[in-house]
């Protein structure tokens, strides 16, 4: 199975390229947010656990979202991989999802960052909360924070990722269709080898 982590900082265009890459090469898009919602509105054990934790405000421990990942992995039987969206965030993180793909024979194979620069991924965040009425979206100084928070806490992965030789820079910028095409082509490196 191959294994890919998808990255690029906040209106970097990850979440709609996952979508079609999964659908592509028939990898399963694992994306922690929706997982978190899924399991809460299914009523799971884990669903409850995440729920308390999340009532009290604070975010959900590392090893509980790794649980929850290694749980939708052994239950996924007929795809040719997965598609990380969303996680890992940090280094810690990373370490964790590796060791635990590692006890079940299965790497992180490539890491696809979507390089765009600052000026455009704000133009793209307030056109995004324009179209969708995202909130997130429409504060300038909220996007400034969201992307300097990755900068902080997520952009450290990628050194983590170039030690272990896994790191692909992507151009982030042009149509969706020219951005799928590179992505499409790094992962079709992987898929005939």
């Amino acid at each position: 199975m191959l294994n890919f982590l998808i990255f690029g900082p906040p209106g970097s265009g990850k979440g709609t390229q996952s979508v079609r890459l999964a659908e592509k090469f028939n990898l399963k898009h694992l994306s922690t947010g929706d997982m978190l919602r899924a399991e809460i509105a299914a009523g799971t054990e884990l669903g409850k656990k995440m729920s308390a934790i999340m009532a009290t405000g604070e975010l959900v421990p590392d090893e509980v979202v790794i649980e929850m990942i290694a749980a939708r992995i052994d239950s996924t039987k007929d795809s040719a991989g997965f598609l990380f969206d969303g996680f890992p965030r940090t280094v810690a993180q990373t370490e964790a999802l590796e060791a635990m793909l590692n006890e079940r024979g299965m790497k992180i194979d490539s890491m696809l960052v979507l390089d765009v620069d600052h000026d455009e991924l704000v133009k793209r965040l307030i056109l995004r909360a324009e179209l969708s009425g995202r909130p997130d979206d429409k504060d300038p100084a909220v996007i400034e924070n969201r992307i300097d928070v990755y900068k902080a806490k997520t952009e450290p992965i990628i050194e983590f990722c170039r030690q272990r030789g896994i790191y692909q820079p992507v151009d982030g910028v042009g149509s969706i269709d020219d951005i799928f095409g590179r992505l499409s082509n790094l992962i079709s490196g992987y898929t005939e080898s």
